[in-house]
Protein backbone atom coordinates (compact mmCIF):
# COMPACT_ATOMS: atom_id res chain seq x y z
CA UNK A 1 0.00 0.00 0.00
CA UNK A 2 1.24 3.58 -0.62
CA UNK A 3 1.84 5.73 1.86
CA UNK A 4 -1.68 7.79 3.15
CA UNK A 5 -0.15 11.19 1.69
CA UNK A 6 0.52 9.49 -2.09
CA UNK A 7 -3.07 7.61 -1.87
CA UNK A 8 -4.52 11.36 -0.73
CA UNK A 9 -3.39 12.92 -4.29
CA UNK A 10 -5.65 10.46 -5.95
CA UNK A 11 -8.48 13.11 -7.01
CA UNK A 12 -11.81 13.10 -4.86
CA UNK A 13 -15.49 14.64 -5.58
CA UNK A 14 -15.04 18.01 -4.83
CA UNK A 15 -17.36 19.46 -1.79
CA UNK A 16 -20.09 21.64 -3.15
CA UNK A 17 -22.46 23.12 -0.67
CA UNK A 18 -26.01 22.63 -2.02
CA UNK A 19 -24.61 21.24 -5.15
CA UNK A 20 -24.00 24.62 -6.98
CA UNK A 21 -21.22 24.33 -10.18
CA UNK A 22 -19.12 26.97 -11.37
CA UNK A 23 -21.16 28.49 -13.38
CA UNK A 24 -23.98 29.33 -11.37
CA UNK A 25 -21.71 29.83 -8.22
CA UNK A 26 -19.96 32.58 -10.75
CA UNK A 27 -23.33 34.50 -11.63
CA UNK A 28 -24.05 34.16 -7.95
CA UNK A 29 -21.23 36.85 -7.21
CA UNK A 30 -22.66 40.51 -6.43
CA UNK A 31 -20.70 43.44 -7.80
CA UNK A 32 -19.67 44.23 -4.42
CA UNK A 33 -17.87 40.79 -4.21
CA UNK A 34 -16.58 41.81 -8.10
CA UNK A 35 -15.38 44.95 -6.48
CA UNK A 36 -13.42 43.31 -3.12
CA UNK A 37 -12.37 40.56 -5.82
CA UNK A 38 -10.56 42.91 -8.26
CA UNK A 39 -9.38 45.62 -5.88
CA UNK A 40 -7.11 42.51 -4.21
CA UNK A 41 -5.95 42.12 -7.83
CA UNK A 42 -4.62 45.03 -8.61
CA UNK A 43 -3.28 45.68 -5.41
CA UNK A 44 -1.38 42.11 -5.95
CA UNK A 45 -0.61 43.70 -9.61
CA UNK A 46 1.18 46.45 -8.61
CA UNK A 47 3.19 44.68 -6.24
CA UNK A 48 4.98 43.33 -9.50
CA UNK A 49 5.26 46.05 -10.64
CA UNK A 50 7.16 47.86 -8.25
CA UNK A 51 9.00 44.69 -7.91
CA UNK A 52 10.29 43.71 -11.86
CA UNK A 53 10.75 47.22 -12.02
CA UNK A 54 14.59 46.37 -10.81
CA UNK A 55 14.76 43.57 -12.70
CA UNK A 56 13.91 45.34 -15.73
CA UNK A 57 16.32 48.09 -15.59
CA UNK A 58 19.27 46.03 -14.06
CA UNK A 59 21.78 46.92 -16.79
CA UNK A 60 20.52 50.90 -16.88
CA UNK A 61 20.77 51.04 -13.10
CA UNK A 62 24.26 49.03 -13.17
CA UNK A 63 25.48 51.89 -15.48
CA UNK A 64 23.86 54.76 -13.12
CA UNK A 65 25.45 53.73 -10.33
CA UNK A 66 29.00 52.26 -11.52
CA UNK A 67 28.15 48.97 -10.37
CA UNK A 68 28.24 44.97 -11.66
CA UNK A 69 25.37 43.13 -11.91
CA UNK A 70 26.00 41.08 -8.57
CA UNK A 71 25.70 44.58 -6.87
CA UNK A 72 22.63 45.73 -8.34
CA UNK A 73 21.14 42.61 -7.64
CA UNK A 74 22.06 43.32 -3.92
CA UNK A 75 18.51 45.37 -3.85
CA UNK A 76 16.37 42.57 -4.97
CA UNK A 77 17.72 40.49 -1.84
CA UNK A 78 17.21 43.58 0.11
CA UNK A 79 13.96 43.77 -0.94
CA UNK A 80 12.87 39.98 -0.16
CA UNK A 81 14.56 40.10 3.08
CA UNK A 82 12.57 43.09 4.56
CA UNK A 83 9.22 41.59 3.01
CA UNK A 84 8.66 39.20 5.90
CA UNK A 85 8.60 42.15 8.51
CA UNK A 86 6.07 44.24 6.56
CA UNK A 87 3.57 40.70 6.13
CA UNK A 88 4.09 40.05 9.84
CA UNK A 89 3.16 43.41 10.72
CA UNK A 90 0.29 44.08 8.19
CA UNK A 91 -1.02 41.16 8.75
CA UNK A 92 -1.37 40.76 11.87
CA UNK A 93 -3.06 44.31 11.32
CA UNK A 94 -5.38 42.83 9.03
CA UNK A 95 -6.44 40.19 10.75
CA UNK A 96 -7.30 42.46 13.71
CA UNK A 97 -8.96 45.77 12.28
CA UNK A 98 -9.72 44.15 8.85
CA UNK A 99 -9.21 43.94 5.32
CA UNK A 100 -9.80 47.40 3.88
CA UNK A 101 -7.88 50.42 5.56
CA UNK A 102 -4.49 48.31 6.40
CA UNK A 103 -4.61 47.38 2.36
CA UNK A 104 -4.87 51.17 1.50
CA UNK A 105 -1.96 52.39 3.99
CA UNK A 106 0.07 49.53 2.98
CA UNK A 107 -0.07 50.47 -0.94
CA UNK A 108 0.46 54.43 -0.17
CA UNK A 109 3.61 53.25 1.59
CA UNK A 110 4.53 51.30 -1.89
CA UNK A 111 3.99 54.46 -3.71
CA UNK A 112 5.66 57.46 -1.69
CA UNK A 113 8.92 54.48 -1.80
CA UNK A 114 8.54 53.79 -5.21
CA UNK A 115 8.40 57.12 -6.03
CA UNK A 116 11.66 58.01 -3.86
CA UNK A 117 13.40 55.01 -5.33
CA UNK A 118 13.18 57.60 -9.00
CA UNK A 119 14.66 60.37 -7.04
CA UNK A 120 17.67 58.39 -5.80
CA UNK A 121 21.47 59.73 -6.85
CA UNK A 122 23.66 57.01 -4.94
CA UNK A 123 23.75 53.72 -4.45
CA UNK A 124 23.55 53.81 -0.98
CA UNK A 125 20.23 55.48 -1.58
CA UNK A 126 19.19 53.33 -3.76
CA UNK A 127 19.80 49.95 -1.16
CA UNK A 128 18.16 52.00 1.24
CA UNK A 129 14.80 53.10 -0.14
CA UNK A 130 14.39 49.11 -1.30
CA UNK A 131 14.97 48.22 1.44
CA UNK A 132 12.68 50.02 3.26
CA UNK A 133 9.92 49.13 0.29
CA UNK A 134 10.34 45.78 0.59
CA UNK A 135 8.61 46.00 4.25
CA UNK A 136 5.91 47.73 2.62
CA UNK A 137 5.98 45.26 -0.50
CA UNK A 138 5.52 42.45 2.36
CA UNK A 139 2.07 43.08 3.56
CA UNK A 140 0.57 43.11 -0.02
CA UNK A 141 -0.10 39.72 -0.94
CA UNK A 142 -1.77 38.22 2.64
CA UNK A 143 -3.85 41.33 2.32
CA UNK A 144 -4.65 40.74 -1.21
CA UNK A 145 -5.22 37.45 -1.36
CA UNK A 146 -7.60 37.24 1.52
CA UNK A 147 -9.41 40.46 0.25
CA UNK A 148 -10.19 39.05 -2.94
CA UNK A 149 -11.17 35.04 -2.13
CA UNK A 150 -12.90 35.31 1.68
CA UNK A 151 -15.92 37.15 -0.01
CA UNK A 152 -16.46 34.65 -3.13
CA UNK A 153 -18.44 31.15 -2.98
CA UNK A 154 -16.71 28.28 -2.33
CA UNK A 155 -16.75 27.08 -5.91
CA UNK A 156 -15.12 29.69 -7.47
CA UNK A 157 -12.42 29.95 -5.25
CA UNK A 158 -9.93 27.41 -6.76
CA UNK A 159 -10.78 29.80 -10.26
CA UNK A 160 -10.32 32.79 -8.55
CA UNK A 161 -6.52 31.79 -6.72
CA UNK A 162 -5.57 31.71 -10.41
CA UNK A 163 -6.33 34.51 -11.82
CA UNK A 164 -5.37 36.65 -8.75
CA UNK A 165 -1.67 34.85 -8.16
CA UNK A 166 -1.57 36.19 -11.97
CA UNK A 167 -2.14 39.53 -11.16
CA UNK A 168 1.71 39.27 -10.73
CA UNK A 169 2.52 37.95 -14.34
CA UNK A 170 0.32 41.11 -15.19
CA UNK A 171 2.05 43.36 -13.12
CA UNK A 172 5.53 42.30 -14.55
CA UNK A 173 4.26 42.32 -18.41
CA UNK A 174 2.92 45.67 -17.40
CA UNK A 175 6.37 46.72 -16.18
CA UNK A 176 8.08 45.49 -19.14
CA UNK A 177 5.58 47.05 -21.60
CA UNK A 178 6.26 50.34 -19.52
CA UNK A 179 9.83 49.51 -20.23
CA UNK A 180 9.97 48.91 -23.74
CA UNK A 181 8.20 52.07 -24.69
CA UNK A 182 7.81 54.82 -22.17
CA UNK A 183 11.43 54.35 -20.60
CA UNK A 184 13.07 53.78 -24.22
CA UNK A 185 11.82 57.58 -24.94
CA UNK A 186 12.48 59.06 -21.81
CA UNK A 187 15.48 61.04 -20.67
CA UNK A 188 14.91 59.82 -17.56
CA UNK A 189 15.29 56.33 -18.29
CA UNK A 190 14.56 53.61 -15.80
CA UNK A 191 13.71 56.41 -13.20
CA UNK A 192 10.54 56.45 -15.28
CA UNK A 193 9.63 53.13 -14.76
CA UNK A 194 9.93 54.15 -10.67
CA UNK A 195 7.61 57.20 -11.27
CA UNK A 196 4.93 55.58 -13.20
CA UNK A 197 4.78 52.43 -10.69
CA UNK A 198 4.41 54.46 -7.90
CA UNK A 199 1.19 56.53 -9.62
CA UNK A 200 -0.63 53.08 -10.37
CA UNK A 201 0.14 52.07 -6.78
CA UNK A 202 -1.61 54.94 -5.72
CA UNK A 203 -4.43 54.59 -7.63
CA UNK A 204 -4.69 50.83 -6.68
CA UNK A 205 -5.14 52.66 -2.69
CA UNK A 206 -7.47 54.99 -4.04
CA UNK A 207 -9.84 51.87 -5.17
CA UNK A 208 -9.74 50.21 -1.80
CA UNK A 209 -10.86 52.96 -0.10
CA UNK A 210 -13.69 52.92 -2.24
CA UNK A 211 -14.68 49.49 -1.82
CA UNK A 212 -16.41 48.24 1.25
CA UNK A 213 -14.83 46.40 3.83
CA UNK A 214 -14.89 42.76 3.77
CA UNK A 215 -18.59 41.05 5.13
CA UNK A 216 -16.47 38.57 7.16
CA UNK A 217 -14.99 41.83 9.42
CA UNK A 218 -18.31 43.44 9.33
CA UNK A 219 -20.20 40.67 10.88
CA UNK A 220 -17.99 39.81 13.26
CA UNK A 221 -17.93 43.49 14.13
CA UNK A 222 -21.23 43.61 14.75
CA UNK A 223 -21.55 40.96 17.23
CA UNK A 224 -18.88 42.42 19.27
CA UNK A 225 -20.29 45.87 19.01
CA UNK A 226 -23.39 44.12 20.21
CA UNK A 227 -21.86 42.50 23.31
CA UNK A 228 -19.88 45.56 24.06
CA UNK A 229 -16.52 44.16 23.76
CA UNK A 230 -14.05 47.19 23.78
CA UNK A 231 -11.50 47.60 21.79
CA UNK A 232 -8.79 47.17 24.37
CA UNK A 233 -10.44 44.19 24.97
CA UNK A 234 -10.30 42.64 21.34
CA UNK A 235 -6.56 43.24 21.50
CA UNK A 236 -6.27 41.39 24.29
CA UNK A 237 -7.79 38.53 22.44
CA UNK A 238 -6.55 38.90 19.83
CA UNK A 239 -2.79 38.38 21.21
CA UNK A 240 -4.59 35.50 23.30
CA UNK A 241 -6.07 33.15 20.06
CA UNK A 242 -2.62 33.94 18.21
CA UNK A 243 -0.73 32.54 21.09
CA UNK A 244 -2.66 29.56 20.65
CA UNK A 245 -2.98 29.66 17.35
CA UNK A 246 1.13 29.14 17.13
CA UNK A 247 1.16 26.33 19.84
CA UNK A 248 -1.71 24.15 18.05
CA UNK A 249 -0.29 24.61 14.39
CA UNK A 250 3.49 25.20 15.00
CA UNK A 251 3.74 22.19 12.43
CA UNK A 252 1.64 23.51 10.08
CA UNK A 253 3.70 26.64 9.93
CA UNK A 254 7.24 25.02 9.23
CA UNK A 255 5.65 23.31 6.74
CA UNK A 256 4.34 26.52 5.02
CA UNK A 257 7.31 28.13 5.22
CA UNK A 258 9.36 25.61 3.51
CA UNK A 259 6.91 25.22 0.67
CA UNK A 260 7.17 28.63 -0.06
CA UNK A 261 10.65 28.73 0.07
CA UNK A 262 10.88 26.16 -2.70
CA UNK A 263 8.01 28.28 -4.76
CA UNK A 264 10.34 31.75 -4.11
CA UNK A 265 13.10 29.73 -5.53
CA UNK A 266 10.91 28.75 -8.24
CA UNK A 267 9.62 31.97 -9.36
CA UNK A 268 12.63 34.27 -8.96
CA UNK A 269 15.07 31.62 -10.19
CA UNK A 270 13.03 31.81 -13.69
CA UNK A 271 12.37 35.57 -13.40
CA UNK A 272 14.54 38.10 -11.61
CA UNK A 273 17.56 37.62 -14.27
CA UNK A 274 15.64 36.53 -16.82
CA UNK A 275 15.93 39.61 -19.54
CA UNK A 276 19.94 39.83 -18.21
CA UNK A 277 20.63 36.53 -19.07
CA UNK A 278 18.69 36.95 -22.35
CA UNK A 279 21.00 39.75 -23.24
CA UNK A 280 24.42 38.82 -21.52
CA UNK A 281 24.31 34.76 -22.57
CA UNK A 282 22.33 34.98 -25.87
CA UNK A 283 23.22 38.59 -27.42
CA UNK A 284 19.75 39.42 -27.80
CA UNK A 285 19.09 43.25 -27.55
CA UNK A 286 17.12 44.97 -24.93
CA UNK A 287 13.88 45.34 -26.99
CA UNK A 288 14.26 41.41 -27.77
CA UNK A 289 14.64 40.27 -24.42
CA UNK A 290 11.47 42.94 -23.20
CA UNK A 291 9.32 41.47 -26.01
CA UNK A 292 10.67 37.66 -25.00
CA UNK A 293 10.04 38.13 -20.87
CA UNK A 294 5.76 39.20 -22.18
CA UNK A 295 5.73 36.33 -24.01
CA UNK A 296 6.53 34.03 -20.99
CA UNK A 297 4.21 36.27 -19.00
CA UNK A 298 1.23 35.43 -21.52
CA UNK A 299 2.22 31.85 -20.36
CA UNK A 300 2.32 32.73 -17.04
CA UNK A 301 -1.52 34.31 -17.32
CA UNK A 302 -2.78 31.50 -18.64
CA UNK A 303 -1.01 28.26 -16.47
CA UNK A 304 -2.43 30.10 -13.32
CA UNK A 305 -5.62 30.70 -14.63
CA UNK A 306 -6.04 27.11 -15.83
CA UNK A 307 -4.29 25.34 -13.23
CA UNK A 308 -6.43 27.24 -10.75
CA UNK A 309 -9.88 26.31 -12.27
CA UNK A 310 -8.36 22.92 -12.44
CA UNK A 311 -7.25 22.36 -8.93
CA UNK A 312 -11.17 22.77 -8.22
CA UNK A 313 -11.60 19.58 -9.80
CA UNK A 314 -8.35 17.43 -9.41
CA UNK A 315 -7.32 18.91 -6.18
CA UNK A 316 -4.37 21.55 -4.87
CA UNK A 317 -1.75 19.60 -4.65
CA UNK A 318 -1.98 17.56 -7.40
CA UNK A 319 -2.68 20.02 -10.02
CA UNK A 320 0.67 22.03 -8.54
CA UNK A 321 2.53 18.68 -9.21
CA UNK A 322 1.23 18.03 -12.64
CA UNK A 323 2.67 22.00 -13.32
CA UNK A 324 5.94 22.31 -11.95
CA UNK A 325 6.82 18.28 -13.78
CA UNK A 326 5.94 21.03 -16.90
CA UNK A 327 8.68 23.04 -15.67
CA UNK A 328 11.40 20.28 -15.49
CA UNK A 329 10.50 18.88 -18.73
CA UNK A 330 10.41 22.56 -20.72
CA UNK A 331 14.30 23.41 -19.18
CA UNK A 332 15.81 22.58 -22.17
CA UNK A 333 13.57 24.43 -24.76
CA UNK A 334 14.28 27.30 -22.24
CA UNK A 335 18.05 27.27 -22.02
CA UNK A 336 19.13 25.48 -25.09
CA UNK A 337 18.33 27.01 -28.22
CA UNK A 338 19.63 30.66 -29.45
CA UNK A 339 16.79 31.76 -31.24
CA UNK A 340 14.33 34.61 -30.23
CA UNK A 341 11.30 32.37 -31.32
CA UNK A 342 12.52 29.11 -29.71
CA UNK A 343 13.63 30.95 -26.50
CA UNK A 344 10.38 32.59 -26.18
CA UNK A 345 8.38 29.32 -27.15
CA UNK A 346 10.62 28.27 -23.55
CA UNK A 347 10.06 30.91 -21.39
CA UNK A 348 6.37 30.25 -22.86
CA UNK A 349 6.05 26.74 -21.30
CA UNK A 350 8.49 27.70 -18.37
CA UNK A 351 5.98 30.32 -16.84
CA UNK A 352 3.02 28.55 -17.96
CA UNK A 353 4.23 25.59 -15.34
CA UNK A 354 5.61 27.89 -12.64
CA UNK A 355 3.13 30.26 -12.80
CA UNK A 356 0.58 27.56 -13.35
CA UNK A 357 1.80 26.17 -9.68
CA UNK A 358 1.61 29.08 -8.32
CA UNK A 359 -2.00 30.03 -9.06
CA UNK A 360 -3.16 27.10 -6.60
CA UNK A 361 -1.19 28.62 -3.85
CA UNK A 362 -3.18 31.58 -2.79
CA UNK A 363 -6.43 28.99 -1.95
CA UNK A 364 -3.80 26.42 -0.96
CA UNK A 365 -2.66 28.55 1.75
CA UNK A 366 -6.08 30.00 2.79
CA UNK A 367 -7.53 26.55 2.99
CA UNK A 368 -4.75 25.63 5.23
CA UNK A 369 -4.42 28.60 7.19
CA UNK A 370 -5.86 28.52 10.68
CA UNK A 371 -9.09 29.97 10.09
CA UNK A 372 -8.61 33.46 11.97
CA UNK A 373 -5.54 34.08 10.42
CA UNK A 374 -6.05 34.11 6.68
CA UNK A 375 -3.48 37.25 6.05
CA UNK A 376 -0.77 36.83 8.94
CA UNK A 377 -0.59 33.20 8.26
CA UNK A 378 -0.35 32.96 4.51
CA UNK A 379 1.28 36.12 3.83
CA UNK A 380 4.27 35.48 6.79
CA UNK A 381 4.61 31.80 5.31
CA UNK A 382 5.13 33.87 1.78
CA UNK A 383 7.40 36.32 2.54
CA UNK A 384 9.84 34.43 5.21
CA UNK A 385 9.89 31.92 2.10
CA UNK A 386 10.46 34.90 0.18
CA UNK A 387 13.26 36.18 2.80
CA UNK A 388 15.20 32.25 2.76
CA UNK A 389 15.22 32.78 -1.67
CA UNK A 390 16.07 36.04 -1.49
CA UNK A 391 19.43 35.38 -2.64
CA UNK A 392 18.55 33.59 -5.84
CA UNK A 393 19.26 36.45 -8.45
CA UNK A 394 22.64 36.80 -6.28
CA UNK A 395 23.46 32.78 -6.42
CA UNK A 396 22.79 32.95 -10.47
CA UNK A 397 24.94 35.98 -10.78
CA UNK A 398 27.67 34.74 -8.68
CA UNK A 399 27.01 31.43 -11.08
CA UNK A 400 27.51 33.44 -13.96
CA UNK A 401 30.65 35.18 -12.78
CA UNK A 402 32.35 31.51 -12.71
CA UNK A 403 30.91 29.78 -15.36
CA UNK A 404 31.51 31.34 -18.45
CA UNK A 405 30.25 30.26 -22.24
CA UNK A 406 31.57 32.25 -25.96
CA UNK A 407 29.27 33.72 -28.02
CA UNK A 408 29.78 36.21 -30.71
CA UNK A 409 29.54 39.45 -30.42
CA UNK A 410 29.70 41.93 -33.42
CA UNK A 411 31.47 39.04 -35.51
CA UNK A 412 34.05 38.51 -32.69
CA UNK A 413 34.06 35.69 -29.95
CA UNK A 414 33.39 36.72 -26.38
CA UNK A 415 33.57 35.80 -23.56
CA UNK A 416 30.32 36.15 -21.70
CA UNK A 417 28.28 34.48 -18.16
CA UNK A 418 26.57 31.20 -18.96
CA UNK A 419 23.31 32.44 -17.30
CA UNK A 420 21.69 29.68 -19.06
CA UNK A 421 23.61 26.47 -17.47
CA UNK A 422 23.65 28.30 -14.18
CA UNK A 423 19.73 28.53 -14.53
CA UNK A 424 19.14 25.06 -15.80
CA UNK A 425 21.20 24.13 -12.60
CA UNK A 426 19.26 25.89 -10.06
CA UNK A 427 15.18 25.51 -11.40
CA UNK A 428 16.27 21.67 -11.89
CA UNK A 429 16.87 20.92 -8.72
CA UNK A 430 14.30 23.63 -7.17
CA UNK A 431 11.83 21.56 -9.29
CA UNK A 432 12.45 18.27 -7.84
CA UNK A 433 12.43 20.18 -3.87
CA UNK A 434 8.94 21.55 -5.00
CA UNK A 435 7.74 18.08 -5.60
CA UNK A 436 8.51 16.41 -2.85
CA UNK A 437 7.29 19.21 -0.58
CA UNK A 438 4.23 18.99 -1.97
CA UNK A 439 3.59 15.36 -2.26
CA UNK A 440 4.10 15.08 1.84
CA UNK A 441 2.29 17.94 2.59
CA UNK A 442 -2.05 18.54 3.64
CA UNK A 443 -4.49 19.48 1.69
CA UNK A 444 -7.72 20.78 2.62
CA UNK A 445 -9.91 21.33 -0.48
CA UNK A 446 -13.01 23.86 -0.32
CA UNK A 447 -12.51 25.12 3.13
CA UNK A 448 -15.34 26.94 4.58
CA UNK A 449 -13.16 29.77 6.20
CA UNK A 450 -15.29 32.42 5.89
CA UNK A 451 -17.27 30.56 8.47
CA UNK A 452 -15.05 30.94 11.43
CA UNK A 453 -14.77 33.48 14.20
CA UNK A 454 -12.47 36.35 13.78
CA UNK A 455 -8.95 36.60 15.55
CA UNK A 456 -10.52 39.06 17.44
CA UNK A 457 -13.33 36.83 19.22
CA UNK A 458 -13.31 34.52 21.54
CA UNK A 459 -12.16 31.25 20.60
CA UNK A 460 -11.19 32.49 17.34
CA UNK A 461 -7.93 30.74 16.94
CA UNK A 462 -9.52 27.32 17.14
CA UNK A 463 -10.04 25.50 13.97
CA UNK A 464 -13.82 24.67 14.83
CA UNK A 465 -14.67 28.13 16.26
CA UNK A 466 -17.25 28.64 13.59
CA UNK A 467 -19.83 31.91 14.61
CA UNK A 468 -22.93 31.34 16.53
CA UNK A 469 -25.44 31.56 14.26
CA UNK A 470 -23.53 29.43 11.65
CA UNK A 471 -22.83 25.77 11.38
CA UNK A 472 -21.04 23.60 8.91
CA UNK A 473 -21.71 20.12 10.29
CA UNK A 474 -18.80 17.24 9.72
CA UNK A 475 -17.13 20.00 7.59
CA UNK A 476 -15.82 21.16 10.51
CA UNK A 477 -14.55 18.13 11.89
CA UNK A 478 -13.03 17.44 8.83
CA UNK A 479 -11.10 20.65 8.46
CA UNK A 480 -9.62 20.46 12.41
CA UNK A 481 -8.48 16.52 11.73
CA UNK A 482 -6.41 18.01 8.33
CA UNK A 483 -5.18 20.82 10.43
CA UNK A 484 -4.00 18.65 13.29
CA UNK A 485 -2.58 15.82 10.84
CA UNK A 486 -0.22 18.81 9.71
Amino acid sequence: MAPKFIQNLVPRREKREGGQKLWPALKSITWVQWAQFWSGYIAWTCDAIDFFSVSLTVPLLAKQFGKETTSITTAITLTLLFRSVGAVIFGILSDRFGRKWPLVFNLILCCIFELGTGFVQTYSQFLAVRSLFGIAMGGVWGLASSTALENLPVETRGLASGVLQEGYAVGYLLAAVINLTLVAQSPQTWRTLFWTGAGISMFAAVLRALVPESEVFLRAKAIEKARGTTTTKKTQIFLRETKEMLKRHWLLCIYAVLLMTGFNFLSHGSQDLYPTYLETSKNFSAHNATVATIIGNCGAFAGGAIAGWVSQYIGRRLTIVICVVLVGAFIPLWILPSSFAALSAGAFWIQFGVQGAWGVIPIQLAELSPPAFRATFPGVAYQVGNMISSASAQIEATGGKNLKTTIIENGVPTVVADYATVQGIFIGVVVAFVIFITIIGPENHSSHFEKHKTAFEEGGGADDAVLEDESTGSQVGDEKSLHESA
